[in-house]
Order: structure tokens, then C-alpha cells, then sequence
């Protein structure tokens, strides 16, 4: 049997970044996700997120790769939100997310991060966040071919009436 420890903190968002998770949503699509991926075997060890955006610390099993494990968790919460959930709208996750390793003596730390997201947000929006995270893991931005296609989208998109009642509702602590 191999030992392996490799901790992972996962960010992924809404499909053009909209604020679609009001806080009933993201307190049944947490456990979800907790359930499902405990079910395919990925451990995770938090989770939490905001209006548009989910954070995940999770473990990678020995057979397991990155873009298999959020492919799972993503693909298979959006089919759940779209199948099982009070949505008004056609549910799905932007097609990027983050991943970054994380070294066991930083766990409490990121872990707190994690579970804290509302409050964290209060102060701080996800566009914040974002370029912190970029600009902290050196990160750069490499459009490919489906990605300019889906930012073109996204500067089409129009705008939605529940988004923002969401992220009203977010600022009021609802």
C-alpha cells in the first residue's frame, strides 16, 4: 500500500463569475460535494466559498490527478444543482479553477481561510481575491482558444436579475 499526503487548496467559480450561491445553496452543495467526493474516494478536509467562487482542501489519493478530481467535483455538483436544486437557471462552474499544494504546518491556517469565506468577503470582493491569489502563486493568464471564446461570452452576457439580488442579500448578511 502507498502512503501519500498531498494536500491541495482548490478555487473554483460560477460560470462568468456570477453570484449565484445564495447561502442556502452553498450549505446543501457543500455537503454535496462532501458526500460525492467522499463516495469517489476524494478526502476533503474543509470546504467553503462565497456568492460566485468555492474553496476546497482536499487530499490527492495516489490514482488520483488534479483536473480528474475538480472535473468530478465540479461536474458532478453542477448535474446535482441543475437536477436536485431550487434554481431558477441553468447551473454550471466556469471551466478553470486554481489548485495549489499546501504544507501540513499551513492546514489550520488554510483551513480558517476556507471556512471563514463570508466573513472574509465582507471586506474583500472575489476580484480581490483572485489577483492576491495570481499574483501570490505567480500565476499567469493563458488564454486558449475556448477560453477568449468564453470571455468574449462573458462580456456578452447579460444581466441577471437573480445575481444581483444575491449579491444584495450578501451584503446584508442574509
Amino acid at each position: 500500500m502507498s502512503y501519500i499526503r498531498i494536500w491541495v487548496h482548490l478555487v473554483f467559480s460560477t460560470k462568468y463569475r456570477r453570484a449565484l450561491l445564495s447561502s442556502e445553496l452553498r450549505r446543501e452543495m457543500f455537503e454535496h460535494i462532501r458526500v460525492n467526493g467522499a463516495a469517489k474516494g476524494i478526502y476533503l478536509k474543509a470546504i467553503g466559498g462565497y456568492v460566485e467562487h468555492v474553496h476546497c482542501l482536499l487530499s490527492l489519493g495516489s490514482m488520483q490527478t488534479m483536473a480528474e478530481v475538480a472535473q468530478l467535483l465540479k461536474g458532478e455538483s453542477s448535474f446535482w444543482v441543475n437536477k436536485y436544486g431550487t434554481c431558477s437557471y441553468r447551473f454550471t462552474w466556469q471551466d478553470d479553477y486554481y489548485a495549489v499544494s499546501v504544507g501540513e504546518s499551513q492546514l489550520p491556517r488554510v483551513i480558517a481561510y476556507i471556512e471563514n469565506q463570508e466573513r472574509h468577503h465582507a471586506k474583500q470582493t472575489w476580484e480581490e481575491e483572485e489577483q492576491k491569489f495570481i499574483d501570490k502563486y505567480g500565476f499567469q493568464l493563458q488564454l486558449s482558444k475556448g477560453n477568449s471564446d468564453e470571455k468574449r461570452e462573458e462580456a456578452k452576457a447579460p444581466g441577471n436579475e437573480e445575481e444581483g439580488r444575491l449579491k444584495s442579500q450578501a451584503k446584508k448578511g442574509i
